[in-house]
């Protein structure tokens, strides 16, 4: 049995340009986190004991018998990918809730390719993980999806990435004085708005004519250096909140539907009780709202959206982990043999025979 753990990820400026319509002509970057809010994924072979082939258990249950049959998207594509043939069961537990903005379907992805690696012995790099994500989720399953939350899935960390022309990536971990990440850490507060919505849906509605956003995603793309500027060069944290407060401004302007009349709400009342900038963490229309302000007026934040959840986090380093390994029984088949209606007798397990007929 093997259990991964992978973090949802915060993004903060760059958004946009991570998309590879756009990236592979222009070149992108993003500014972000990883963080201690994770999927985890349970993953094992299955013994021949049973019906079914496949067993995946999410918010649905599903019994199959060959890969093609499987109903989730992400895990018939996995699957089909790394050519799995074997009875596999996985269960699927989250931190936070899909479809939120925190970048939870690639963390499921990565989870799972990572998981699956490990059952069959291969330690794939962090490198390899997230560019067989993006493959899985924008070739195999052909999603509007950019590709930064399959590299901070990966990969952990507060990193800025960069995409060049092609469809690879280079991840620069950031690099300021002691304590400078706590505090901005400090300076966060993450509330869930609970309008929930698809991100691909959201990305549609202005992914197809990125070019003429020009303007729009270069501002967006410089912003990712200015902030690492405001980080490293020691100024005032406040420039990096309001940064933020101009980057959104910028992003909400890009389609009307990464915002809306409920989310301008949240997010005004927010800067009424202190709060100096934030965004939606995700291509927008819902899910988690990302705030900065100082420490000292997040109560009064809290106090003045009372419907809304906060969720207290810490930056992850360490990316997408394998946390548990158990070696378990190796339950083979005889030659010629599907499933356990045609065995006569089960192989001994802890010196019992089991399914004797």
């Amino acid at each position: 049995m093997i259990i991964s753990r992978t973090p949802f990820r915060i993004s903060f400026f760059g958004g946009g340009t991570d998309y590879p319509a756009w990236y592979r002509r222009h070149g992108g970057a993003v500014l972000g986190a990883a963080i201690d809010k994770y999927c985890y994924l349970t993953c094992r072979h299955l013994p021949p004991f049973f019906e079914h082939r496949y067993r995946i258990v999410y918010s649905k249950i599903e019994n199959c018998q060959s890969v093609g049959e499987i109903a989730h998207p992400s895990v018939r594509a996995a699957f089909s990918f790394l050519g799995v043939e074997r009875g596999i069961e996985i269960h699927h537990d989250g931190d936070l809730p899909a479809r939120s903005g925190m970048g939870s379907s690639s963390a499921f992805t990565v989870g799972l390719l990572h998981a699956v690696h490990a059952l069959h012995g291969r330690m794939p790099s962090r490198h390899e993980l997230a560019t067989q994500a993006i493959h899985v989720e924008q070739q195999m399953l052909d999603e509007t999806v950019g590709s930064q939350d399959q590299v901070f899935a990966a990969f952990g960390g507060v990193n800025r990435i960069q995409f060049g022309g092609g469809d690879d990536f280079a991840v620069q971990p950031v690099t300021v004085a002691t304590g400078r990440l706590s505090e901005l850490n400090s300076h966060l507060l993450l509330m869930y708005t609970g309008i929930v919505r698809t991100a691909s849906d959201i990305a549609s509605s202005y992914v197809s004519d990125l070019d003429d956003k020009r303007r729009d995603l270069r501002i967006i793309r410089d912003m990712v250096d200015e902030a690492l500027g405001i980080l490293a060069g020691g100024r005032d944290l406040r420039a990096f909140g309001e940064l933020l407060h101009e980057a959104w401004q910028v992003k909400r302007g890009m389609a009307k539907a990464i915002s809306n009349p409920r989310v301008d709400e949240i997010y005004e009342e927010a800067r009424r009780a202190g709060a100096l900038g934030g965004k939606l963490t995700g291509a927008g229309g819902g899910g988690f709202m990302l705030l900065f302000a100082p420490p000292e007026r997040h109560a009064e934040i809290q106090a003045r959206l009372p419907r809304l959840l906060a969720v207290p986090f810490r930056f992850d380093f360490n990316g997408s982990q394998i946390i548990f390994i158990d070696r378990e029984r190796d339950y083979q088949l005889e030659e010629g043999v599907r499933d356990c209606q045609d065995i006569a007798a089960f192989t001994e397990i802890d010196g019992h025979v089991v399914g004797q007929r």
